[in-house]
C-alpha cells in the first residue's frame, strides 16, 4: 500500500476538485497532496519520536543549522526507506527545507521572508499570499493547509513577543525580533480568515546614495536636504502608505552629526540610526486588563526631560502632534517626524486636525501659528504607478498671512510620462526660489552657492561638498 493510501489525508474537498479537473491538473494536484502529506508524516514523526538530545538541538536557536538539518534529514530518510518512490530524490533537499521552516520558522512564508528581493508579505487567509517585489504586488503559489495551520503560525509570531490575539482582542501591531513590522487581524474582524502583513526590515540600512540610484531624489536635492539637517531645520516627511516615508526619514537622520544626542520615538521601532548617542523609545499597548499603555504622546513628553539635541518621532497620528510642535518651538531645532498626507498643503491640514485631537480647545489661528513657526520644511514622498518612490516636493513652510499658512516649493519632481516598459520618466528641478531659512545655514556653518537654487544652476557635483 502506498504512503498516500496509508496516510489517508486527502479530504473530501480535494477529492471533489480532482473529479472535475483535467487529467494533467488531477495529476499535479495529486502530487501536491502527496507531497504535503509526506511532509506532515515526517513532521509528526519528528515530534513523536525525537530523543531529548534531538529536542535540545531543535529548540536551541544557537545550534548550527547543519545540526538541525541533520535531525530532520534522519527522519526524512526513515520515511523514504519505507516509501522509496514517494518523493523524487531530487526533491529531498526541498522537502527538508520545508519541514525545517515548518518546525523552526514561519512555515510556508519563511522562504518569502528569506528572499531579499521581497519587501512586504501579505497573507489574505490560508490560500492567498501576496508579496511586494521591486515595488509591485505579486500573487504567490504559497498556501497554508487551512485556518488552523495559519493560526499556528500567528501564535509562533506572537509568542516570542509576549503578545496575544483572540476574539476578544483580534488585532495586533508589533515588531519582530529582526525589526520587521507585523500587523495581524483575525476573524470576526477579518472575513477571509487570519490576515498577516509583514513589512520586512532591511538587513542593510539604505544610504542617500541608494536613494539617488533608485531615483527617489537626485544629488542636488540630497545636498540640500543634508544641508538642512546640519543647519537644524525642522522637517516633516509626508506621504501615503507605502510611499517610503520611514526610509527617507532614516536616510536624512543619518546626516545628524555624530556628537549630538538623539531620542527616537516610534510605535514599532523601524529607524536604524548609525550614530553612537541614540536613545530608542517604543510605545506600549495596554495589557489584558486595559492598563499599562504608554503612548507616543507620553514618550514625546518624557523625551523633553532627557536632554535631547534632536527628537525624531517615527510618525505623528494624533494628539502627539501638539507635543512635537511644542518641542520644535522650545529649543529642539532640527527635529524630524513623518505624517500621512498626499501633498504638502494636505500635511498642514492633517497637522491641524491632529492638534485638535489632543483635547485642548485651541483656536484654529493659534494652531496654525504653532505649525508655521515649528515646521520649516516638508518633504513630500509619493509612490508612482510603476512602483517607484519619488520625492515629489520639497516645500518650505513660511509664515502666516491673514489666516493662512504660506508655503513655497523649493524642489519638485516633474513627470513627463512612462517609457515602453512602464517606468516613469521625469526629472527633479529646483524652482528658482530661495528658502527663507538660509540664515540658519549661516549660523550653523553650512554654505551653498548663490546659484544653487536656480534651475540652470550648474552641476551639483561641482558644489562645495563640505555639507556632506
Amino acid at each position: 500500500m502506498s504512503l498516500l493510501s496509508r496516510l489517508g489525508r486527502m479530504d473530501g474537498k480535494n477529492k471533489q476538485v480532482m473529479i472535475f479537473a483535467s487529467h494533467d491538473e488531477s495529476q499535479e494536484m495529486a502530487e501536491e497532496v502527496s507531497y504535503q502529506n509526506i511532509k506532515h508524516r515526517i513532521h509528526q514523526r519528528i515530534v513523536e519520536e525525537m530523543t531529548p538530545e534531538e529536542q535540545v538541538v531543535l529548540s536551541s536557536v544557537s545550534q548550527d543549522a547543519r545540526q538541525v538539518e541533520a535531525v530532520i534529514h534522519k527522519y526524512c530518510k526513515e520515511v523514504m526507506d519505507e516509501e522509496p518512490f514517494a518523493v523524487p530524490r531530487g526533491e529531498i533537499h526541498h522537502l527538508i527545507a520545508d519541514i525545517q521552516d515548518e518546525m523552526l520558522g514561519l512555515g510556508p512564508i519563511q522562504s518569502l521572508l528569506n528572499d531579499d528581493s521581497i519587501t512586504e508579505v501579505m497573507v489574505n487567509g490560508p490560500k492567498k499570499v501576496f508579496v511586494e517585489r521591486l515595488g509591485k504586488l505579486e500573487l504567490t503559489d504559497v498556501k497554508f493547509h487551512d485556518n488552523a495551520h495559519l493560526m499556528n503560525i500567528v501564535e509562533r509570531i506572537l509568542t516570542p513577543l509576549g503578545r496575544r490575539i483572540d476574539e476578544s482582542s483580534p488585532l495586533v501591531d508589533a515588531r519582530l525580533e529582526d525589526g520587521s513590522r507585523v500587523n495581524i487581524i483575525i476573524p470576526p474582524l477579518s472575513l477571509v480568515g487570519p490576515a498577516i502583513t509583514i513589512r520586512k526590515f532591511s538587513k542593510t540600512p539604505l544610504s542617500v546614495e541608494n536613494l539617488i540610484s533608485f531615483g527617489t531624489m537626485d544629488e542636488k536635492m540630497a545636498l540640500f536636504l543634508r544641508a538642512c539637517v546640519k543647519a537644524r531645520i525642522n522637517i516633516l516627511v509626508s506621504g501615503g502608505t507605502g510611499s517610503g516615508k520611514t526610509t527617507t526619514l532614516n536616510v536624512i537622520s543619518s546626516f545628524i552629526p555624530e556628537q549630538e544626542r538623539i531620542v527616537t520615538i516610534e510605535d514599532a521601532a523601524e529607524l536604524r540610526l548609525q550614530q553612537e548617542h541614540v536613545v530608542t523609545l517604543e510605545s506600549r499597548p495596554s495589557n489584558i486588563e486595559g492598563k499599562g499603555q504608554i503612548t507616543i504622546r507620553d514618550l514625546v513628553r518624557n523625551a523633553l526631560r532627557m536632554r535631547p539635541d534632536r527628537i525624531i518621532v517615527g510618525e505623528v497620528r494624533s494628539g502627539e502632534a501638539l507635543d512635537m510642535l511644542q518641542a520644535m518651538n522650545t529649543g529642539h531645532d532640527g527635529s524630524l517626524t513623518t505624517a500621512h498626507a498626499n501633498s504638502p498643503r494636505d500635511a498642514l491640514s492633517r497637522l491641524e486636525t491632529m492638534v485638535l485631537m489632543s483635547g485642548l480647545e485651541l483656536p484654529v489661528r493659534a494652531i496654525r501659528e504653532q505649525i508655521s513657526s515649528a515646521i520649516d520644511l516638508i518633504i513630500q514622498q509619493s509612490r508612482i504607478r510603476d512602483g517607484s518612490r519619488k520625492i515629489t516636493y520639497v516645500t518650505e513652510v513660511q509664515h502666516m498671512e491673514d489666516n493662512t499658512i504660506t508655503t513655497q516649493d523649493i524642489f519638485r519632481y516633474e513627470q513627463t510620462g512612462f517609457d515602453e516598459s512602464g517606468k516613469a520618466i521625469g526629472h527633479f528641478v529646483p524652482t528658482g526660489l530661495q528658502p527663507g531659512f538660509l540664515d540658519k545655514f549661516e549660523l550653523n556653518g553650512v554654505e551653498l552657492p548663490d546659484d544653487f537654487f536656480m534651475p540652470d544652476g550648474g552641476d551639483s557635483r561641482n558644489y562645495n561638498r563640505s555639507v556632506f
